[in-house]
């Protein structure tokens, strides 16, 4: 019986060994992103892993560069190795539609490229809309912008994993083990893969980033607020507790602020970034509807470590008593 892994993880440098570890275990291994076609001269050494990267949009350089380092050495050992990610290898193939001279309007909506543009293109849009709000509205219009996006970035996860689990399901059997890639915000496709496996073939789930928060004295899942939103949407597409709702958004736009966004790529060992995020989610989880109200203004234009004084300040009661008054 094939022994399949899902190995939900943060795309952090810090995580690569814990990755590793996991990967070794297992024969074949299937990448969380579309299949492109210099990846095989990258595994093999015969381009190099920045000249490779250089021809992608990636978001977290570093982890990247290390990633396409730990292949390699896969690659070596004699593991199989693979890309499979259809959203993203569909919304490649319909931007080269456009740049070909084509417009939207001339997708069929009977293909399997409709679904695909019109679950990015909302979702883009409302992303957008709310950058804009964050920026200029008032808190109650950026609640409502946020909660709108993270309902359609859930319908895009939730075709998105669709998709990845239909073309997982016949491919992960071919082998005695395999391991499959993705991020933590993924965690339902761990349902659609056993709805779409034999019933013979169970799959293990694995949130990698335990085994560093067990190094911390620490149990649990590290979501922040915004991504328990877009999970509670995931798993239910009609979801309505307004107050809940209310107060994942409020957190997530203070979250938002106090999160480091730039890599560490020194002292690694000491999980900055899991430190970071669990920091950052142990902070927002105490802050009400009312405390992200008025810290709301405050830290909307401000640095993210500017934020962090403004919300450590407030905390201790230094701000909260005067606001009292407002």
């Amino acid at each position: 019986m094939p022994q399949v892994t899902l190995g939900l993880s943060l795309h952090r440098p810090e995580m690569i060994p814990l990755i590793s570890n996991w990967m070794l275990r297992h024969e074949a291994i299937f990448l969380e992103e579309p299949p492109d076609p210099d990846f095989e001269q990258m595994l093999s050494g015969s381009l190099a892993v920045d000249d490779y990267l250089s021809l992608l949009d990636v978001e977290y350089p570093t982890f990247s560069q290390q990633m396409c380092k730990l292949l390699r050495e896969l690659k070596a050992k004699g593991k199989h190795i693979f890309q499979v990610e259809p959203f993203w290898e569909i919304l490649l193939s319909i931007h080269e539609f456009f740049v070909e001279g084509h417009h939207p309007g001339e997708i069929q909506k009977d293909s399997v490229q409709y679904p695909v543009y019109l679950a990015e293109r909302n979702a883009t849009q409302a992303l957008l809309a709310y950058y804009q709000i964050v920026m200029t509205g008032s808190f109650e219009e950026s609640l409502e912008a946020i909660k709108r996006f993270a309902r359609l970035d859930a319908a895009r996860f939730r075709l998105r994993d669709s998709l990845r689990a239909q073309a997982l399901a016949p491919l992960v059997t071919k082998y005695p083990s395999a391991f499959i890639e993705a991020g933590v915000i993924h965690y339902p496709l761990w349902r659609l893969l056993r709805r779409q496996m034999p019933l013979q073939n169970r799959v293990r789930l694995i949130f990698i980033a335990d085994g560093a928060l067990n190094t911390l004295g620490l149990k649990g899942h590290l979501f922040g607020p915004g991504d328990q939103l877009t999970l509670l949407y995931i798993f239910h597409s009609t979801f309505s507790q307004p107050k809940r709702e209310a107060l994942l958004a409020a957190r997530s736009l203070i979250y938002s602020k106090l999160i480091a966004k730039e890599e560490a790529t020194d002292d690694l060992e000491a999980l900055p970034h899991l430190r970071d995020e669990l920091a950052c989610i142990q902070i927002t989880r105490g802050l009400s509807i009312d405390d992200c109200r008025r810290l709301f203004p405050l830290v909307r234009g401000a640095k993210s470590s500017e934020a962090r004084g403004i919300v450590a300040e407030y905390q201790g009661g230094l701000l909260r008593n005067e606001f009292k008054t407002l």
